[in-house]
């Protein structure tokens, strides 16, 4: 059997463990507004009426109301894998869905939010039934996003849209070089290259997907205040990462190696490389006597 692609060594559990904790996450929620906001300018430009549209790794709900704003004939489902974030998530719905009451009687049955638990690369989703995937920097933190791909490329309808946002390579660079000079253990996640994830999207039926991506810098006045942004982006997940603390001579090379990367202005700066991607899934190819082609590939043999 073909061993399954890793963008990482994540541990899943770990992922999901530290996201059930809605008040860790939450110092870092500044920054998935602003990607949100930019996304939301990227989806303005795609002319789309969605019935059925998913916001897959929805955290607390906040994109929810931006989504239903846009779309408030749709049936917005919010998906997470943590259940303390649906949980969270249920206030926003419900203040949404009170604000909407006077518009009921126009809007379909279906139009309104619904919250699921789940993993975004096994939805408890039907073949073919939704138009619209959003995911606002939740990729990163699956090990197999080829998977999650497949996933949403299956409940996606003919010509629906997926649009994501993810962390890239460069992001977390000035801390990836100053634990370098603390230990060779691996302290961050490697994220996944923009061209890496265009392949994927092709791979797995999405047409002519459309990738770009631009640096985010964060400004701090101490190490102090950087160092626990990082935590509150869920800190280090990986399999591989070292179990026990880091000596206290180690963890003042890093430090030390942090405070030489000071900016003219005096910060230190946090770099976030930010991928945007979008991709429809096209019709099926069909031969000349009218017959779907699928695509599929046998499992291989053990050797």
């Amino acid at each position: 059997m073909t061993p399954p692609k890793l963008s990482a060594p994540i541990d899943p559990v770990h992922v999901r463990d530290f996201f059930s904790r809605p008040a860790r996450v939450q110092p870092s929620d500044f920054l998935r507004r602003e990607i949100a906001a930019r996304m939301h300018e990227r989806l303005q430009l795609v002319k789309i009426a969605p019935r059925r549209v998913l916001d897959a790794g929805c955290g607390p709900g906040l994109d929810l109301a931006l989504l239903q704003k846009d779309f408030p004939a749709a049936q917005i489902v919010g998906l997470d894998a943590a259940p303390a974030m649906i949980k969270a998530a249920q206030a926003p719905a419900s203040t949404l869905a009170a604000l909407n009451q006077f518009l009921s009687k126009l809007l379909p049955a279906k139009a309104g939010i619904d919250l699921l638990c789940g993993d975004f690369s096994e939805l408890p989703l039907g073949p073919g039934t939704l138009d619209l995937v959003w995911s606002n920097l939740a990729l990163h933190w699956h090990p197999q996003p080829d998977r999650v791909f497949a996933e949403w490329h299956r409940t996606l309808r003919t010509d629906g849209l997926l649009m994501f946002s993810c962390f890239g390579p460069d992001t977390f660079k000035e801390l990836k070089a100053a634990f370098a000079e603390a230990d060779l253990a691996p302290h961050a996640l490697p994220f996944v290259d923009m061209h890496d994830f265009g392949d994927m999207l092709v791979n797995t039926g999405f047409a002519t997907p459309v990738l770009d991506m631009e640096t985010v810098t964060v400004t701090y006045a101490t190490a102090q205040a950087l160092l626990a942004d990082v935590r509150a982006w869920g800190g280090n997940p990986l399999t591989t990462r070292r179990r026990g603390l880091m000596g206290k001579a180690a963890w003042g090379r890093m430090l030390a190696a942090l405070e030489k990367m000071r900016r003219p202005d005096g910060k230190l700066g946090l770099s976030f490389e930010v991928l945007y991607g979008h991709a429809f899934r096209p019709a099926p190819r069909l031969t000349q006597a009218g017959e779907a082609i699928i695509r599929f590939d046998l499992p291989r043999k053990p050797k």
